[in-house]
């Protein structure tokens, strides 16, 4: 049985989609399972949409998702290089190679010329014109010229194309690993331009040589690709090479929050939902966007979201480590249908991953957080502090913006309850219960607790009366982390001036 070998090929074209987030989880995790190999190509053949930077992008988004290839650009390996630029050379000895046995020809139509014939086929009624087996004798091509005339239009400097010859009214079908039979009719193809006269291969020709030399099994890509499966397929033919063809599988799509139509990057600017990993920025701020990690998300909660967006592992588990989507993965559970972009479940998932995280670890995810705050807090802090909020936080983000006044003084107070349960007559009881809170030798929850339970024992008040007014004078806010617990990690005399500053605070309110 051959190796398992899987590729996960972008384009270093500007940021990373969700969608190709999971294309590269989904070829790294069958890798996983069957003891293969992952492999990152570059596909950077279209030179016209190189975007500088996309590159480190993609690989820093990887990296970020822990999906580390085994061979690639930066990796190296035994199949390089792993830059379709850098492949140049490769290329044309397979395209001569198609030239000789009648599988290509060369064209030499200008885009005028194709234009001028696409309107000439609309005003016959057709409006689907494309280059293929019916007009291909009636343009400027190696078919429809003398052997001297195309010499002499190669010869001459003449822009030419090399177009795949497509055969006429055959069928050509594969086993979709997830689709089952696919079956294509070639009179329905058009004839593909597979090199350019600058020496550049396009996808289709690259794709497949590539595919071929680096001895890839399983090609897993989106949906958007099966259409293109059926000229793959007869490039495969035209090289000899059906016997060690690669196994298809092509992915549903990635459906907006709604279920209508594929998610695009547009709609995650528009609804406020991130639809990268990382977020990336553009020379066209219309053109930039939000990741998952800007946004707070932990990398491990992204990654069980995206392996549950159109696969099943036929249980009821939602949460799954990475080796447990290893083991648990294969192709034939991955569904047909679009998948819906769910940006709720996201989160939910985020925040079970946070809840999950031991202290320390949150604690080395919050120090760098809080240092660009200019917040003043050391990991020991910052491990209780992280115990305290993590069960009431959705990204890492939440923890400094709503437990802000863990870190400096309060900014509002909730006035409107204020107003329902401050009693100005009751200030100098108030006054009491700080003093006696300040005077406690050991500041901690319990203590801190015992003192308030005495004083409204004597107060004969309830817990309604006094907690509320001792939660908005530390907090500001009625929502938080348990109050005595609150108090004891921010320490005596922080609480006690919080209290001097609220209660003045509040008795104006009254």
């Amino acid at each position: 049985m051959n190796p398992t070998r899987v590729r996960f090929a972008p384009s270093p074209t500007g940021a990373l989609h969700i969608g190709g987030v999971r294309t590269a989880l989904y070829n790294y995790l069958l890798a996983r399972k069957l003891n293969g190999t992952f492999i990152l190509r570059i596909e950077d053949t279209d030179q016209t949409r190189y975007v500088p930077g996309a590159e480190a992008y993609i690989q820093e988004a990887l990296a970020w998702c822990g999906l580390l290839p085994d061979e690639g650009p930066d990796q190296g390996g035994n199949f390089g290089p792993y830059r379709q630029s850098e492949r140049k050379a490769i290329y044309s000895k397979y395209v001569d190679q198609l030239l000789e046995n009648g599988w290509a020809y060369y064209a030499f139509d200008t885009s005028e010329e194709l234009d001028a014939m696409r309107e000439s086929e609309k005003a016959r009624g057709n409006h689907n014109f494309k280059y293929d087996a019916s007009v291909r004798l009636q343009l400027k091509n190696s078919l429809s010229l003398s052997a001297s005339e195309t010499s002499s239009l190669l010869a001459s400097g003449q822009p030419w194309t090399v177009r795949l010859k497509v055969p006429e009214d055959e069928t050509v079908t594969i086993h979709d690993l997830i689709r089952g039979e696919v079956v294509f009719q070639t009179r329905e193809l058009d004839d593909k331009v597979l090199l350019k006269s600058d020496g550049m291969p396009t996808y289709h020709l690259a794709n497949i040589v590539d595919d071929h030399l680096m001895q890839i099994s399983h090609v897993i890509r989106g949906e958007e690709w099966l259409s293109s499966t059926g000229h793959h397929v007869l490039l495969y033919r035209a090289f000899g090479w059906e016997g060690s063809m690669p196994q298809f599988a092509h992915l549903p799509l990635i459906l907006k929050p709604d279920g209508k139509g594929k998610l695009s990057k547009r709609d995650g600017k528009r609804l406020g939902i991130p639809v990268f990993p990382l977020s990336w920025e553009a020379d066209n701020a219309e053109d930039s966007f939000e990741g998952f990690r800007e946004t707070g998300f932990d990398p491990a909660a992204v990654v069980n979201f995206l392996a549950l967006l159109g696969w099943n592992s036929g249980t009821e588990q939602e949460i799954f480590s990475m080796e447990e989507l290893v083991g648990a993965f294969s192709l034939e559970k991955i569904g047909k249908s679009g998948a819906r972009f769910d940006f709720d479940k996201a989160k939910w998932f985020n925040e079970q991953y946070i809840k999950s995280k031991d202290n320390a670890s949150l604690a080395e995810i919050l120090l760098p957080l809080a240092k660009n705050k200019s917040y003043a807090a050391d990991k020991a802090f910052l491990e209780q502090f992280s115990e305290l909020m993590k069960e009431r936080v959705t990204f890492y983000q939440d923890f400094l913006e709503t437990g802000y006044y863990f870190f400096e003084k309060v900014k509002l107070y909730d006035l409107a309850t204020i107003k329902k349960k401050w009693k100005p007559e009751r200030r100098a009881a108030m006054d009491q219960l700080a003093e006696s809170i300040g005077q406690l030798p050991d500041f901690t929850h319990e203590a801190i607790k015992k003192a308030v339970e005495d004083f409204m024992e004597a107060q004969q008040l309830k817990f309604g009366d006094v907690l509320p007014i001792l939660r908005i004078a530390v907090s500001g806010t009625m929502k938080g982390p348990a109050i005595f617990e609150m108090m004891e990690l921010l320490g005596k005399e922080e609480i006690m001036e919080r209290l001097a500053i609220a209660f003045a605070a509040f008795d104006e309110t009254a």
